[in-house]
């Protein structure tokens, strides 16, 4: 076996180990329709709110949902992440899942019927991952 080594620039072994894993993916599970969805809220053309999202095999994923410090608490996280989730059921998406540290928001996500379903505790240090899903 060669050995392994650290490669120095990520993005020509992320695309090329993404490819492959793609393709390993699609022969077992069949296409997966990858989409990716992108809400945001703008004021004269800056993002001040938005959420990043991909949807595949029926899933939507979302990855980034951010709302600007000034604007937290007036349903902006709420309206994005119910844009999302209309987009979603048009693409045919029947479940979400995303992740969220306990300083950040996951009451707010159970507050919209989000579910826990798994936790990795410590991470980081003093708080917990917390993976959250819901039915749509």
């Amino acid at each position: 076996m060669p050995a392994p080594r650290v490669e120095k620039a990520i993005g020509p072994a992320k695309r090329e180990l993404s490819k492959a894993m793609r393709s390993y993916n699609a022969a077992a599970a069949g296409k997966s329709d990858y989409r990716p969805l992108a809400v945001t809220i703008r004021d004269k053309g800056k993002i001040v709110a938005g959420l990043v999202a991909e949807t595949y095999w029926g899933w939507m994923y979302v990855n980034v949902l951010w709302v600007s410090e000034r604007n937290r608490g007036k349903g902006w996280g709420r309206a994005l992440i119910g844009t999302a989730e209309a987009e979603a059921r048009k693409r045919g998406v029947r479940n979400v899942f995303l992740d969220s540290f306990t300083f950040q928001a996951p009451d707010f996500y159970a507050s919209i019927g989000y579910r826990e379903c798994g936790r990795l505790k410590g991470f980081p240090t003093g708080h917990d991952r917390v993976l959250m899903t819901k039915a749509l």
